[in-house]
């Protein structure tokens, strides 16, 4: 009978040691597997935010507009300016503008309003439709300041719009402020 030295192995019943428990290999594939999701999360909101789509047509189904959101706007004088699918050119004279909506002129004096006619608004994302709603624009003249006239732009809804999606309408030469 052979008795064992403390500390010494029986090749007959006892198994070889193993290698220092090694998590590498669990690690490893867990972090692909984060990276991985990681990648295909962030594509997918770059996808979203690349193919949002505003699209604005004169067709409007006659809803009421009872949400109202309102901007302050400094529109260039002598330039034309798309907010929505309006072109808007203005021309300030003393205490009066001119302004120019698709083609159709009116004269304001300070305080005075224009009423821009109702337009319907569709908004997707990778092709599916997120929103669709009318709205109309008011105008109201607030004077002139060198090269820019200001206005107090209103905007009418059919729906709540996120102001995030408005902003979308605005162009940044009219430095549009929510007032």
């Amino acid at each position: 009978m052979f008795i064992a030295n403390s500390g010494a192995r029986d090749s007959m019943t006892d198994h070889p040691p193993h290698a220092a428990a090694s998590d590498d290999g669990g690690q490893k594939s867990r972090k692909l597997l984060i990276g991985v999701i990681a990648g295909i999360i962030i594509v997918i909101v770059a996808a979203v935010f690349l193919t949002l789509n505003v699209t604005v047509t004169t067709g409007v189904s006659g809803d009421s507009l009872p949400y109202v959101t309102h901007y302050n706007v400094a529109l260039p004088d002598g330039e034309a300016v798309t907010i929505g699918s309006s072109r808007i050119a203005v021309m300030a004279y003393n205490d009066s503008v001119t302004t120019d909506v698709d083609g159709n002129r009116e004269q304001l004096v300070v305080g005075q309003t224009r009423i821009i006619s109702p337009r319907h608004a569709k908004i997707t994302t990778l092709g599916i439709p997120l929103y669709n709603a009318d709205f109309q624009f008011t105008l109201q003249y607030l004077g002139s300041t060198g090269t820019k006239d200001n206005f107090d732009l209103t905007v009418k809804t059919s729906q709540q719009i996120p102001t995030f999606l408005l902003d979308r309408l605005m162009p940044a030469s009219v430095n549009a402020k929510l007032a």
